[in-house]
């Protein structure tokens, strides 16, 4: 009795003794593993005015402190749709359908509820561009 009382606190808490996969990134000084948000990709070399990046890249650099797994945006958004009566996973900008590439655009210069605008020194017109092609429905 007593082990499967420890059991069902276990997991009502969480603690799993599966597999628990690949070792995830060390923070710095070996802390604890770092998030997905924290583990931006680089900025791409060169001339940042200049267009023809991966807005992929550029969307994990310039916005994923926000919008990656486990930023504040995509939190923040999440809570947001399923109020709205969407899928949680709706709250990724990566997984929506819906935005256009318009929209993100005015969206990032202007700002919305919690997210600040952003200037065209945070975020260069081109890599906006790319930014809102990845991210938004073509024809948008």
């Amino acid at each position: 009795m007593k082990h499967a009382l420890l059991f069902v606190l276990f997991a009502a808490a969480g603690v799993c003794w599966a597999d628990p996969g690949p070792p995830a990134v060390k923070g710095p000084a070996g802390g604890p593993p770092m998030l997905p948000y924290q583990m931006r990709t680089l900025l791409p070399a060169g001339d940042r005015q200049s267009g023809g990046k991966d807005g992929g890249v550029l969307f994990s650099n310039r916005c994923g402190a926000c919008h990656l797994p486990g930023g504040m945006g995509t939190n923040l958004l999440t809570k947001e749709r399923v109020a709205a009566g969407a899928a949680p996973e709706s709250g990724l900008l990566t997984n929506r359908k819906d935005l256009t590439v318009d929209f993100i655009k005015m969206v990032v210069r202007r700002g919305k509820l919690a997210m600040p605008r952003l200037t065209r020194v945070d975020v260069t017109d081109a890599e906006l561009d790319a930014i809102a092609h990845y991210l938004g429905k073509p024809g948008g």
